[in-house]
């Protein structure tokens, strides 16, 4: 926070040094250019723009856009209109009217008339504020989100298109200083190779610059706007991954590119554990406080499974599944023998990452064996048996004793983790050399404090400590197709101020397996993430408003 005062106080200098005298010269004292604020209102009048302007300025993001604008709009205000004049301003960024200030004799334009003059400013200007509305509806209100990865099928797709709410939850204030708008962390059509040697792999362009990069450039405190709501359980959620660039994650992204926290990854899960709760999963099922989590209605949950044949009953021969639906592939009919009561028909997914005879020969494995016939219609055993599997046991937090598989009942897995509590703001828990692999991580990165450990003796912030108290809120995150979701139980919780916004609307769905008009999930277009029930499109009246704002646009016009 101080460095960010001092950096604001430098900048405030720069801009007094700077236009003084074009401040005295437009008819208003020099001193004015050097008091913080107050010189831009001053600043708005000379150049003839509406003081309320300086909202736009101080809006993170969006005074990127507008800074170089009133640039522009200052060397006009002294008669320098030229594409020439409007060039330099850009590109010397702002230090053209140092010249104009120490080097010529400006004379000052009373009540400039500032509207385009020709069609080529009319684009420009319209073009300008467009993306400045854009930029703030994008970073306040509303964000556009793809769907990447299964994790939350089947309900959420592959293809999905959404629209993130950023006002449910309360829309945070941009943490980077300087970044290129309406885009994440990188330029699109950017890529080139990084790195060095003969691994090196294209990268795009940052489409930011961190304290890294520049050392006098402070990312902005952490704040938020209020909110509508709180998370509640089972909400879908957008959020930044938080071990992104982490050093066990290498496999998924650059392990050596620092990101501020509103540049990492998006992912988008399911808060199955919110503050406070005490959470255990029970082969493959979330339970809360000890009681097994219920889903909303449109949740369909899904698992991993190993499907073996009839004909060979070797582990070498086992299907491997990758589909929505075991009948997609084999052209079996979608019909399980009610005997055994084994309804999840439309819940059977690939097991992958691990070679067969690891999976037969693993003790976790061999204890949650469960195998169950499936028949056609006509009674003839398609496979001989169903069964449901780990997909992955890198879990967390990724220490031992918690990472050791020799005995079952106390080791966690994807299927089998916990129980393990939830954070909450102001909660304060005992904390031990035990439980610290758990929480060492919300304390020392999350919460910024300064974390020891002297044989027994845990230090935090050079004060021996027996019980920590948070500072925030923390969620526990995971896909619904949980056999086959990098989540929550392979890096842990996911803290408050990573919290991005609420999905609330599906408005495309793009099948991209599919060919022609058939690649549109027609049904999904226009639909409400949450909510009761089937989801209904609202497509048509989605048109129905279109048609009527232009009707009534058209006669005003008229009129």
């Amino acid at each position: 926070m101080n460095e960010l005062l001092v950096f604001l106080f430098v900048l405030n200098f720069i801009h007094g040094i700077g236009t003084w005298k074009l401040y005295l010269i437009s008819g208003n004292k020099s001193w004015q250019s050097f008091i913080p604020v107050y010189n831009v209102l001053i600043l708005l009048k000379i150049i003839n723009r509406p003081w309320w302007w300086i909202f736009i300025i101080f809006i993170p993001v969006i005074n990127i856009i507008i800074i170089p604008v009133i640039w522009v709009e200052l060397s006009r205000s002294f008669k320098k209109n030229s594409y020439t004049n409007t060039f330099i301003s850009i590109f010397s960024f702002g230090f053209y009217n140092y010249y104009l200030n120490y080097f010529t004799k400006p004379k000052y334009v009373d009540n400039r008339n500032v509207n385009p003059k020709s069609s080529n400013g009319e684009w420009t200007s319209s073009i300008i504020f467009a993306v400045i509305a854009a930029t703030l509806v994008h970073t306040y209100f509303i964000q556009p989100y793809t769907i990447p990865t299964s994790s939350l099928e089947k309900s959420l797709l592959v293809g999905d298109f959404l629209f993130v709410s950023k006002f449910h939850y309360g829309a945070r204030i941009p943490m980077t200083t300087i970044a290129a708008p309406m885009v994440h962390d990188s330029i699109p059509f950017t890529k080139f190779l990084g790195g060095n040697g003969p691994d090196r792999k294209p990268v795009k362009l940052k489409s930011y610059l961190n304290k890294k990069q520049l050392p006098f450039i402070s990312e902005l405190p952490y704040l938020r706007l209020p909110g509508l709501q709180k998370i509640k359980r089972n909400d879908i959620v957008c959020f930044n991954w938080p071990v992104d660039t982490l050093w066990h994650m290498t496999k998924y992204t650059d392990k050596n590119y620092y990101k501020p926290i509103d540049k990492k990854t998006n992912y988008v899960k399911r808060a199955v554990g919110i503050a406070g709760d005490t959470l255990e999963v029970i082969n493959g099922y979330v339970y809360i406080n000890g009681i097994k989590n219920t889903l909303p209605e449109r949740a369909k949950l899904q698992f991993s499974y190993l499907v073996e044949r009839k004909k060979n009953n070797s582990f070498n021969r086992i299907n491997l599944i990758n589909n929505y639906d075991i009948t997609d592939n084999f052209s079996v009919p979608q019909y399980i023998n009610e005997k055994l009561n084994f309804k999840q028909t439309h819940q059977f997914y690939g097991i992958s990452n691990k070679s067969v005879n690891d999976l037969r020969n693993h003790t976790n494995f061999k204890n949650i064996k469960r195998s169950y016939s499936i028949q056609n219609q006509s009674g003839y055993k398609v496979y001989d048996s169903v069964t449901k599997g780990i997909r992955d046991l890198s879990i967390f937090p990724h220490n031992k004793p918690y990472k050791s598989y020799q005995n079952f009942k106390q080791n966690w897995n994807n299927d089998f983790f916990g129980p393990i509590y939830i954070p909450k703001k102001n909660a304060s828990i005992q904390i031990n050399r035990d439980n610290l692999p758990i929480y060492k991580r919300l304390i020392e990165v999350y919460e910024n404090n300064e974390l020891k450990i002297e044989g027994e003796k845990i230090i935090i912030n050079g004060v021996e400590s027996s019980e920590y108290k948070f500072k925030q809120d923390y969620y526990w995150l995971m896909g619904d197709n949980r056999g086959n979701s990098q989540d929550s139980r392979s890096w842990g919780f996911v803290p408050f101020d990573h919290v991005v916004g609420k999905p609330v609307f599906k408005w495309l769905s793009i099948n991209y397996n599919a060919k022609g008009l058939n690649k549109i999930r027609w049904e999904r277009i226009f639909t409400t993430v949450h909510g009761k029930g089937k989801p209904s499109s609202y497509l048509y009246h989605f048109i129905g408003l279109i048609i009527l704002w232009n009707l009534v646009s058209y006669f005003r016009k008229k009129k």
